[in-house]
C-alpha cells in the first residue's frame, strides 16, 4: 500500500494529532515508521481503521497467515503504560501483545474478531452487557502487580486532577456549579486512592467502546493504565452502556445498575459511587473550562447530586 492509503488525510489520528505540538513532525513521520515496524515484524499491513484519535492502527497479517493489529501511538504521557500492561494481563480480560517497541509506543497486538464494540451489542440487554463488561474487568484486576513497575499510580493522576479542579473552580466560577458539591468531588479524587483495600493495574478508560467480541470473548482494548484502587474503573463501563440519566427517573436505574456491576465484582457499591462523583466533579471543571462548556458541566454536576445521595455522601 502506498503512503497515502496507509495514512490518508481524512484519516481521525491526522485531523486530531497536527494539532498538537509536535504532531506534524510526528506525522510525517509516521508511514517510515509503519515501513520499519511491517518490516521488523514481517506484517502485510491492511486499510487502517478509521476509529482512534491519538493512534494508527491497522489490520495486518503475520508471516506465518495469522492476523493481527499495528498500532503506532502518537507519544503522551496517558499512552506510555499501555504495552506494559498488556503484558502483566497477559491476555486475562485483553487482547494479547505480540510484540513492542516502547521507545515508537508501537504495539501488535491480538486481533478481535468480530470485533463488535460491546456498546453496539444492542442485540444484547444493557444489563447482560454489564455483566460481561465486569467480568471483562474483573480478569484485568487478576494480574499480580510486580515492585518497581514504571506504571502510573492512581493516587498522583488524581492527586493533579483534584489541584487542577480546584484552579479552575476559582478562575472560572461558572454558573450552576454547586461549591460544596466540587469540594466533595475534589476531596475524594484526593482520599480515595489512599484508601483503597488492595491495588491493581486499572485499564484507565473502561468505556464500553474499549471493550470487543473476540472469539475467546469480551475483550479489553486501549488502556491508559496505572496502579492503584481497581474501583477507579467502573464508572465509564455503567455511564456509557446507555446513558441512565436519560430516563425520566435516572436515581433507581442508576442505583440497579451500580449495585450489579459491584456485585459482579465483588466490590463496595458506595465506594463505586464514590469514585463516580469525584470522576465526575473533574469532567465537568474539564468540560467548563476545556470545552467552553459551563452549561454542560452544570448538567454533569446535576448528576453528581444523584450519585452523591446514592452513596450516602
Amino acid at each position: 500500500m502506498s503512503s497515502a492509503e496507509l495514512v490518508p488525510p481524512a484519516l481521525p489520528v491526522v485531523r486530531t494529532v497536527r494539532g498538537y505540538p509536535g504532531g506534524r513532525v510526528w506525522l510525517d513521520r509516521l508511514p517510515g515508521l509503519i515501513g520499519e515496524l511491517t518490516v521488523r515484524w514481517e506484517l502485510e499491513p491492511g486499510e487502517p481503521f478509521t476509529g482512534g484519535s491519538c493512534s494508527w492502527v491497522a489490520p495486518v497479517r503475520r508471516v506465518d497467515g495469522s492476523a493481527a493489529v499495528l498500532k503506532i501511538g502518537w507519544p503522551h504521557r496517558e499512552a506510555a503504560g499501555e504495552g506494559e500492561a498488556l503484558r502483566l494481563w497477559d491476555g486475562r480480560g485483553a487482547v494479547r501483545l505480540y510484540e513492542h517497541d516502547p521507545e515508537r509506543y508501537a504495539l501488535l497486538l491480538e486481533r478481535c474478531e468480530p470485533g463488535t464494540e460491546l456498546r453496539d451489542a444492542g442485540e444484547l440487554p444493557a444489563e447482560e452487557r454489564l455483566v460481561l463488561g465486569a467480568r471483562a474487568l474483573r480478569g484485568l484486576w487478576e494480574a499480580p502487580v510486580p515492585s518497581g513497575t514504571g506504571l502510573e499510580r492512581v493516587a498522583d493522576v488524581t492527586a493533579e486532577w483534584a489541584g487542577t479542579a480546584e484552579e479552575r473552580m476559582a478562575r472560572l466560577s461558572p454558573p450552576g456549579f454547586d461549591p460544596a458539591l466540587v469540594a466533595l468531588g475534589v476531596r475524594l479524587l484526593r482520599e480515595l486512592p489512599a484508601t483503597a483495600d488492595r491495588e491493581v493495574v486499572v485499564h484507565g478508560d473502561f468505556n464500553p467502546g474499549n471493550v470487543l467480541a473476540a472469539r475467546r470473548g469480551w475483550l479489553a482494548i486501549d488502556a491508559k493504565p496505572m496502579v492503584g484502587d481497581p474501583l477507579y474503573d467502573p464508572w465509564p463501563l455503567i455511564e456509557q452502556i446507555d446513558d441512565p440519566f436519560a430516563r425520566p427517573d435516572p436515581r433507581p436505574v442508576v442505583a440497579a445498575r451500580c449495585a450489579l456491576v459491584a456485585g459482579v465484582l465483588g466490590a463496595d457499591v458506595a465506594r463505586l459511587q464514590a469514585w463516580a462523583v469525584a470522576r465526575r466533579v473533574e469532567e465537568a471543571l474539564w468540560r467548563a473550562d476545556v470545552t467552553g462548556d459551563p452549561a454542560g458541566g452544570a448538567a454533569l454536576l446535576r448528576q453528581v447530586r444523584v450519585l452523591a445521595d446514592l452513596a450516602g455522601l
